[in-house]
Order: C-alpha cells, then sequence, then structure tokens
C-alpha cells in the first residue's frame, strides 16, 4: 500500500508546462539556495505560476478541467466522507453529517488553534466525539494535525493547531477568498509533511525534524521573533531570490 502525496509545486510546473525541474533535499534549501535559485530562475519565473498552484495545482484533474476544478474537488471530498470513512471506521450517517458541518465551521478559521469544547459546540457534538471526527479526518488527508508530539497521532489528545490537507481545500471550501498568511503557512506545512516530521514549537511557526525552525511570512517579514536562535529561517511569499535566512516560500515546493 503506497501514501501518494498529490503534486508538488515542482511536479505541477512540469505537468501543466512541460518544463523539467530537479526536487532538493530540506538542508540543501536551507543552505544551499543561493546556488539553487539561480538555476531554476534561468528556466522559469517561480511566483508567475506560484497563484495558479495555490488555487488549483494541488490534484491533477485541473489538466481535464480548471473551471470546474472545485466542483469535481468538492465532489471527490463527498465520497471519501460519505463512503469512504464508513466503510474504513465504520461510521453511520448520522456521524458522516456531524463531520461535515463540523468541517464545514473548520474551513472558515483554519489554521486553528482548537478550542474544542467550543468547536464540539459548534458541530453539536461532544469533545472525545470531535476528537474521534478529527483524527478520521487526518487520516483521510482533509485536515492536517499538528503538535508538539511528533511521535504520531492520537485522537485522546487535542491538536496543537489545525490545517486544511492544502491550499485547494481552503478555496474549494470557501465562499471566499482565504486570508493569505493561513494560505502560505498551509502551503509549506503541505510541502514539509511529504519527507519530514513537523511539529508545533513554542517560537515560530514549525519544528522541522526537530532541529529547524521555520516563520512564514510576507516578503517584509522581519527576524526579530527568530532572532539569536541557531537553525532558524523565514520563508518569505513575494520574493524571488534568498536574502541571509530569509529563504523564498515557493523554493519549499521543490522538496519532491
Amino acid at each position: 500500500m503506497y501514501n501518494l502525496p498529490g503534486l508538488s509545486f515542482r511536479e505541477f510546473i512540469g505537468l501543466k508546462h512541460s518544463i523539467s525541474l530537479k526536487s532538493f533535499t530540506l538542508e540543501q534549501i536551507l543552505f544551499e539556495n543561493k546556488k539553487i535559485v539561480p538555476e531554476i530562475l534561468d528556466k522559469i519565473k517561480p511566483l508567475k505560476f506560484f497563484e495558479d498552484y495555490i488555487k488549483y495545482g494541488y490534484y491533477p484533474f485541473f489538466i481535464e478541467s480548471e473551471v470546474n476544478y472545485y466542483d469535481r474537488l468538492n465532489n471527490i471530498l463527498n465520497l471519501v466522507l460519505e463512503s469512504d470513512l464508513p466503510t474504513i471506521f465504520n461510521i453511520d450517517y448520522y456521524s458522516v453529517m456531524k463531520i461535515k458541518k463540523m468541517l464545514a465551521v473548520l474551513s472558515r478559521i483554519v489554521p486553528y488553534k482548537p478550542n474544542i469544547e467550543k468547536l464540539a459546540g459548534q458541530a453539536d457534538t461532544t469533545r472525545d466525539t470531535l476528537l474521534k471526527y478529527l483524527f478520521y479526518l487526518e487520516k483521510a488527508s482533509v485536515v492536517k494535525w499538528l503538535s508538539k508530539d511528533t511521535f504520531g497521532i492520537n485522537y485522546l489528545n487535542k491538536p496543537d493547531k489545525l490545517y486544511l490537507n492544502n491550499t485547494n481545500l481552503m478555496y474549494a471550501l470557501s465562499n471566499q477568498d482565504p486570508d493569505k498568511g493561513n494560505l502560505r503557512e498551509t502551503f509549506i506545512l503541505n510541502q514539509l509533511l511529504v519527507n519530514n516530521s513537523v511539529s508545533y514549537p513554542g517560537i515560530g511557526d514549525f519544528l522541522v525534524n526537530g532541529k529547524y525552525l521555520i516563520e512564514v511570512g510576507g516578503p517584509s517579514k522581519k527576524s526579530k521573533q527568530i532572532a539569536g536562535l541557531e537553525n532558524a529561517f523565514i520563508a518569505a511569499d513575494d520574493i524571488e531570490f534568498p536574502d541571509g535566512k530569509k529563504i523564498p516560500l515557493w523554493l519549499f515546493g521543490f522538496l519532491y
């Protein structure tokens, strides 16, 4: 049995625009970015394609139709909720409706430091049942469950922060454009989790493999929050070139 992630930003460019590009390890992106970025920029202007990827590039059926992409994505999501989850976890129709209600609430507020009791009340269910539902959605790759402990997900313990699995879901489940800061965090977490462990740190946004601290922001993001910390970096949106410990956000889309 294989766990097949959706397309990386690099794979999206290759599939949509027939441009072959190399992938890089996390260490290469963190420490050799000044060498890597010019090689990529010689072939493409990544910022030109990045917004398209964020909106509709994670699942390959954009090839069939970009116009109907979100309809297709919502149909697949309904199939997961109404067919896959009941079959795998033996839950009934009533539970599926509760999960859908909870997901509708979550889609408006992720990334989210969950108040489990409040969220349970909004979804009209109990705390323990809500945690089980979140566990099911994480296993179905609908949400990402981030905690300080990287040793596995346990539905008896609440997550420290919740995300939707990818940025395309944020657009599909929302009636308005998602917050840009939320999109940035969701993108990098989604790309990092394919070949790395990620936990919720006390400082910064993500602790990767227990040793690299990453703070996410826009082009003017300052390093004040991570100043003086070893192996701490800023993943900055809307920049092409790295600057010190500030690394272009799009470059993390070349991890696989």
